[in-house]
Parts: C-alpha cells; structure tokens; sequence
C-alpha cells in the first residue's frame, strides 16, 4: 500500500488537475503463510490478481515491487516504468545481537529467501535457519515474540514504512547479493494502453532502468524464481555498469559466482552485459543446482 499510495503521490504532482484512485487488494502471496513461496508457485502469487485488475479494466497500472515480478512478462502485458532505486541491501534485524557473527549456536534466523538461506548456511552453518513468510509487521511481530533471534529483509521495506531504526547491521553486497530487482518498483500496464506508458515516462529512472534490465536477464536466463537460490545486482553511473551474481545450492556447498563490468548506454546494452554473465554462470555449472532445486 506504501508503493501505491507513493506512486499516487507522485502522479499527482506530475499532473495536478488528474485523480488517482487506489484499488486495494490481496494477493496469494500475501494469504498463504504456512508454506514457503518456493513450494506455492513462486513470485508470480504477488501479481496475477493485479493483472486480472488490468484486463478487467478496474485498474489502469499496478505497482510491484520489481523483485516479485516474474521475469518474463505475460503477453499483453508491459513493464512500463522503473522508478528509482531505494537501498538494495540485505538488512540483519535482532532485539538482542548487533550482527550475524553474535549469534549463538543454534539461534534461529528467519528469512523468506533461499537466496540469503544459501549464504547463511555456508557462512554459519551453526545457525537454524527457518522460513519467514508475512507481511512486514507480522514478520516484526514473530521476532519481538521471541520466535526468532534475529531476522533478514529488505532494507529498502523497512526505510519506506519508517522502520530504518529496527535495522541492526546492513549486509555487504558481496557474499550478500541482492535478488534482481530488489529495493526497485516497477509498473506494469497493459501494451494496449501505451499512453499510459507515455504517461509515467517522467518516473522512469535511467540508473535503476539499466541496472534491473541486467540482473533480470541473468535471472531470466537461468530461470530465475522463488525455487532457485539466484542472486543479481548491477549498478549504473557514467555510463558504466559493474554487476555480480550467483546461484547456489540452498545449503550453501555448492556455488556459481560471476561478475563484471561494461559500458552500458541503453537497455540492450545492460541485457547484453546480463546475458554474458548468465552465460558464465552457466559455464561453471548454474544449471546443475537448478533442477536439484525445481524437482
């Protein structure tokens, strides 16, 4: 809701004499929360609703955020702006130890992601590691609880809803490498409606656009979802672009690791440089995790 009303918010100083109204509503994602994402169809329970919203014509454009939204679109339907980065990073949030190295043995760590399970479990395998579905307050309220010693998200959610003060540590990019996408909103239209595109060209943010087209592709090559521990996250400036990535097994033992850099100066350049390193993700080996993890 803090997205949509964000993007209202912004529409309406773009264009002052328009009136933009919210459609509230419940996703999948948002209703099933005994079962990990992975086990229940993945990141497209966040936007089928939504789009049914659009074909419907009871909603004109939805607001994702970026990460949950399936790498390729459906036909009819076009991903029409990028708005600017929040923070990418992974955030450590604990009533009782500063970081991940306090913890003791056996401390439960909750996360939603078998992206950051996977860095966990290598790097302290001494942890339990246990999944954490919610929306953010549910998530809060299981860790004040005392369920969990300490928890992982998105730092960027805790900024936008007023949270930064619950953030214990920030975790590095590297070995902590964001999903593709993370931190970012995207809107989605439906392709029969490029005014409306036209309309929110103004949000488009040229860094963030670059950046999240490359990590999609390497995601979108190796069939980046919520069943595959897969990790991608460029930055733009000055026409240049640096990106990393892996993917791994979800215990952490087995791991495909790629970087690198380029001139980039529009979106097909950025798809290129995200096609070469999904490319040498899949050299090392990418594809033989994934299957051990879709099965």
């Amino acid at each position: 809701m803090w997205q949509a009303e964000y993007v209202r918010d912004c529409l309406k100083k773009l264009y002052p004499g328009c009136d933009v109204q919210i459609l509230g509503m419940t996703t999948r994602g948002d209703q099933i929360l005994d079962r990990a994402l992975s086990k229940v169809g993945g990141k497209g329970l966040f936007v089928k609703e939504l789009e049914t919203a659009l074909e419907d014509g009871r909603a004109d454009l939805a607001v994702h955020s970026l990460k949950d939204v399936p790498m390729v679109m459906p036909e009819g339907f076009d991903l029409a702006c990028v708005m600017a980065r929040e923070d990418a990073r992974d955030a450590f949030v604990s009533n009782e130890y500063a970081n991940l190295e306090d913890l003791p043995k056996g401390a439960v760590v909750g996360t939603s992601s078998l992206r950051r399970e996977s860095v966990l479990r290598a790097k302290f395998p001494h942890l339990e590691i246990q999944p954490l579905r919610g929306n953010l307050d549910t998530r809060m309220g299981k860790l004040d609880r005392g369920e969990y010693q300490a928890i992982i998200l998105a730092a960027a959610g805790l900024k936008r809803l007023g949270l930064e003060e619950r953030i214990r540590a920030y975790l590095p990019y590297d070995p902590y490498t964001p999903a593709a996408g993370q931190g970012a909103l995207g809107i989605e239209t439906l392709s029969q409606h490029p005014k409306i595109k036209q309309w929110l060209a103004p949000l488009n943010d040229a860094p963030t656009l670059y950046a999240v087209s490359a990590e999609r592709m390497v995601s979108r090559q190796l069939g980046g979802s919520c069943e595959v521990p897969l990790a991608a996250h460029a930055v733009w400036d000055a026409q240049q672009m640096q990106i990393q990535s892996f993917v791994a097994s979800t215990d952490g033992k087995n791991i495909c690791l790629a970087k690198g850099q380029a001139k980039v100066s529009s979106i097909e350049d950025a798809e290129a440089l995200g096609l070469k390193i999904a490319n040498e993700l899949i050299a090392q080996g990418a594809m033989d995790l994934i299957p051990k993890m879709t099965k």
